[in-house]
């Protein structure tokens, strides 16, 4: 396979921003903001649709492929990974037309998009410079989106928050990757692990240094996945943001974050035991994220809270350091990313018509808008972890492989009891939603319209978290055929 072809999808990605750019600049700059809104939506949607069939149809003939000297990799478990960046790409696009709240069109598409292709690169790493490179391009195209929002001074507010934590996490993530070469003379993820193996154990003074890069590596990363303590930057910048970049930054960020760092565990970290310092952090990401989540009033911040919570719900799966475990890890973040993409969507919908996205004024919307309600209630009892719905099997199998990673000793059984005892916490603040929708009273009895773009989004929302709900096994199979490319 030829270079061009290895990065087909990725130039492409890449010529069709510049033509979305150019296209607008050349055509479009004097129309007003909500053709332009739609216009360009329109394209982009088309492009990252293109991008994805062209990507499905290679995945058939691909197995393994390595290129820039085992820095960048393609095998059928990025290409799943890949698909599914692709399509909560092309779903926050459809959300972001339900409303113009900047001019700056093009360069608002054009952006997600930049983003798009810096979770692309970072599944595709195997290397820890791709790693930063596609960091870097991820996390300054969020940067810059959270600050989208025009006139709102509390979205300048969480860009510059996020911002400067996500520069000092940077610091942490490539001090630690220094110290690794500087002790292995490696970058390479797999060549890194062999290294560690290769190591007497237990480690002697002499690799002490290791201790010190596993610890930062795992703040940088830490911070991408906005688990406790390094939490601190997601409330204020998920209240800010616009409501489409929330929901892009709490799924698509979190699933190319997540996946990268199962990847460096497991090829590169696997010797040093970071079990124990993950259930640790799963434990406080949980109960701080609920406990922290009853107390809010705006809904976008309840939900940054709840997504600290499934954060530490998922490290669940990832401390068993099993293929079960893997597999449900993978399984949770595709079910969380659709559901939380809906959940938002239904907020983008509502708070677009209402003018606010704090708790009361979703007051009486199961009468004003019965269809989005009853959406509402799918994806926050989904969240809540009640079935049928796939959020319920997503914590089942968690907690199952936790459970089945040490079936005699019951050495995790302590994690999965404080798994449940928060999933039964997370039921007030998610009922609580509901009983504004449904009990209180409307401010006002106007119905609330919403645009084909987000039906479309909420109806492709609403059938991944019904249809993996009540047809669990053959995901979780699928993903277990995946897993061949790791290693365990």
């Amino acid at each position: 396979m030829t270079l061009l072809s290895t990065f087909l999808t990725e130039i492409l990605l890449l010529s069709g921003i510049f033509f979305l750019l150019a296209f607008d600049l050349l055509f479009f700059k004097k129309k007003n903001a909500i053709e332009r809104v739609k216009i360009l939506g329109t394209l982009a949607s088309f492009l990252v649709i293109v991008t994805g069939v062209i990507l499905l149809l290679r995945g058939n003939s691909i197995q393994t492929v390595h290129a820039l000297g085992g820095m960048w990799v393609l095998d059928p478990l990025v290409l799943f990974f890949k698909e599914m960046i692709l399509a909560i790409t092309l779903m926050t696009i459809l959300l972001s037309m339900e409303k113009p709240f900047t001019p700056h069109v093009s360069e608002y598409y054009a952006l997600i998009l930049f983003a798009c292709l810096g979770m692309l690169f970072l599944v595709s790493a195997e290397e820890l410079i791709m790693i930063y490179v596609a960091l870097e391009l991820l996390s300054v195209s969020l940067y810059i989106l959270t600050a989208f929002h025009q006139g709102a001074e509390r979205s300048s507010e969480g860009a510059i928050k996020y911002f400067l934590f996500g520069a000092l996490s940077s610091s942490f993530l490539y001090f630690g990757a220094s110290y690794l070469y500087g002790l292995s003379g490696a970058t390479n993820l797999t060549l890194l692990g062999e290294y560690l193996a290769s190591l007497p154990t237990p480690f002697g003074p002499e690799q002490s240094l290791l201790w010190v890069a596993a610890a930062f590596i795992l703040v940088g990363l830490g911070f991408k996945v906005a688990v406790v303590p390094f939490h601190l930057w997601a409330p204020d910048a998920y209240e800010g943001a616009p409501t489409p970049i929330t929901a892009y930054i709490s799924t698509g960020s979190k699933l190319a974050s997540f996946f990268i760092l199962i990847k460096i565990l497991l090829l590169a970290m696997k010797p040093i035991g970071w079990e124990a310092s993950l259930a640790i952090v799963a434990v406080f990401s949980m109960t701080l994220g609920n406990l922290v989540a009853m107390t809010q009033k705006n809904l976008k911040r309840l939900l940054a809270y709840s997504s600290i919570a499934h954060a530490g719900y998922i490290l669940v799966g990832v401390v068993a350091a099993t293929r079960m475990g893997i597999a449900s890890v993978f399984y949770y973040l595709v079910i969380y990313a659709f559901t939380q993409l809906g959940a938002f969507g239904v907020v983008t919908a509502i708070s677009a018509k209402v003018g606010g996205d704090a708790i009361e004024d979703f007051s009486g919307m199961g009468k004003r808008t019965p269809f989005l309600s009853m959406l509402m209630v799918i994806f926050i009892l989904s969240l809540a972890g009640i079935p049928p719905l796939a959020g319920f099997f997503g914590k089942f199998y968690v907690f199952l492989s936790a459970v089945g990673s040490d079936p005699k000793g019951y050495g995790l059984m302590w994690l999965v009891v404080a798994g449940v005892a928060n999933s039964a916490i997370s039921l007030y603040y998610y009922l609580r939603i509901l009983k504004q929708m449904y009990i209180i009273e409307p401010k006002e009895p106007a119905p609330i319209p919403f645009s084909f773009p987000m039906g479309l989004a909420l109806g492709l929302s609403v059938a991944m978290v019904i249809g993996l709900g009540i047809f669990p096994s053959p995901f979780i199979s699928y993903l277990n055929t995946l897993l061949s490319y790791l290693p365990f």
